[in-house]
């Protein structure tokens, strides 16, 4: 175990909320440290193409993960690619624990973990994950060039990655559980306009069987009349939401009946100098400039935090 010196704040995740905390913080002159178990970018560096994301028209998410990193680095950010295992609150001063034994003092802590795609929990989800079972278009899309693949879901994810997989498959299902579409109305209209695209409405996947070579089929069920079907498919791709990362969430931190973390309009938790930001926030949008928006106020508020409580010692 090393004990690292004291920080002024530790960013945990390296999603756009986390990296852009990271950026506001090294200009706020805070010892920063920001730590991401995998690559940078979160979400948005496996989304295909971003058209939100104000300034910039059309960006692959790939690119606009590395222009965060990039942005982020000009600063000189600390970034360490670790497993955080435990945060630990306390009165005089937060620890980080990391998978490899470092600990990590800091006087304030950004949780930015955002979430982890739903599951079906269904027969056949788990045992053929990877083998046609996907939670990711962008990622596993190529595999299934000019073949024929099933899409769960309704909202803008499901909507943007099934248009996405019809630029490669031969054939794409939309599979939805109501008669309407939650996404956004471009993205329905581009659906409807789509040839490859057929929207199964008020039908549910209930089962995945596979081959020797992956999944062949899933096998349906309508919501309506309970009647079942079967479709052949060479690949499911499955977008039904999302469920909180708040695994390291401190005990006694309130959230949401769905396990999303509530907090004040800086983003601070109950724990005075804790704050988490993005996607295991709770709040009405999902979107990567409200997760960036709330980097920069929890950066910005932690500043203030340290700066108030270096002030009172002298």
């Amino acid at each position: 175990m090393t004990q690292k010196e004291m920080h002024d704040l530790v960013i945990v995740g390296g999603g756009p909320g986390g990296l852009t905390a990271g950026i506001y913080a090294q200009r706020a002159a805070l010892k920063t440290v920001l730590i991401e178990k995998g690559l940078p970018g979160g979400q948005m560096a496996s989304t295909d193409t971003v058209e939100n994301w104000p300034g910039i028209k059309n960006i692959t998410g790939q690119e606009l993960a590395e222009n965060f990193l990039t942005h982020a680095k000009s600063y000189d950010l600390d970034i360490i690619q670790e497993e955080v295992t435990a945060i630990e609150p306390g009165l005089d001063y937060h620890t980080v624990r990391l998978a490899n034994g470092d600990v990590y003092p800091a006087h304030t802590v950004i949780i930015a973990v955002g979430g982890s795609p739903k599951k079906l929990n269904i027969p056949g989800e788990d045992e053929y994950y990877g083998k046609g079972v996907s939670y990711c278009a962008v990622c596993d899309g190529f595999f299934f060039r000019n073949k024929t693949v099933v899409v769960v879901g309704g909202g803008d994810s499901a909507t943007e990655e099934a248009l996405y997989l019809a630029k490669l498959a031969k054939k794409v299902y939309l599979v939805h559980r109501r008669d309407e579409l939650r996404a956004g109305m471009i993205l329905q209209k581009r659906i409807k306009a789509e040839p490859k695209i057929d929207i199964l409405w008020n039908s549910i996947v209930t089962k995945i069987n596979a081959d020797d070579t992956g999944v062949s089929e899933v096998e349906l069920q309508n919501t309506l009349t309970n009647e079942e079907s079967r479709l052949a498919t060479d690949g499911i791709f499955i977008f039904v939401g999302f469920d909180p990362n708040n695994q390291l969430i401190p005990a006694g931190t309130p959230m949401d009946a769905d396990g999303f973390v509530m907090t004040d309009c800086k983003g601070e938790t109950t724990m005075p100098g804790i704050y988490v930001i993005g996607d295991l926030r709770q709040k009405y949008a999902k979107q990567i400039v409200v997760a960036s928006g709330e980097g920069a106020t929890a950066a910005l508020a932690a500043a203030h935090f340290v700066e108030a409580k270096k002030g009172s010692q002298h």
